[in-house]
């Protein structure tokens, strides 16, 4: 696997800042640059519950809750933004694949579900996926299976150790 190298460059407040192995000072915000593109930001905003979460390639996206918990309502929740990474990957990861084998697969949809069976199940996801093209059924089962190893769906059957510091 590589990655492609991006100029550490952010977009914020309709400014665009350079930044060098070193932090920087935006309207307030102090984002931090990693030496990787897994890495990503939180910073909480004047609205109740709304965060505003960026990474070093520049990208702003946004969490917020539902009205009924004090939210605006006006992102997707955490759990929502864990769910889409998963279903994300799944449908980046089968795009690569069958354009590597030059398979005719023109679409994938993927649905997903956290705990479907409620609480106290435990923590689960459901997935299912949909997909269109003239595909027989060895290159579906063959889909089945790297879908089953996307990077996100690895990491979070994997386990994941967080380590917590406070400043």
């Amino acid at each position: 696997m590589f990655f492609w190298y991006l100029p550490e460059v952010f977009v914020f407040g309709y400014k665009w800042f350079a930044v060098h192995e070193r932090p920087f000072i935006a309207n307030g915000f102090t984002w931090k640059t990693f030496p990787m593109t897994h890495s990503a930001q939180a910073h909480s905003t004047d609205t109740p519950y709304r965060v505003t979460l960026g990474n070093s390639q520049g990208h702003l996206w946004y969490a917020d809750e539902p009205a009924s918990l004090g939210g605006g309502e006006t992102a997707p929740t955490p759990s929502q933004l864990l769910l889409s990474a998963l279903g994300a990957c799944t449908t980046i990861t089968l795009q690569m694949y069958a354009q590597r084998k030059q398979w005719p697969l023109q679409h994938v949809e993927v649905d997903l579900q956290l705990s479907p069976a409620g609480a106290g199940a435990g923590n689960a996801i459901e997935r299912t996926i949909r997909v269109a093209g003239e595909l027989d059924d060895e290159q579906r089962k063959r889909l089945l299976q790297i879908a089953n190893a996307c990077p996100v769906h690895k990491l979070l059957e994997g386990g994941i150790h967080i380590t917590t510091s406070l400043v």
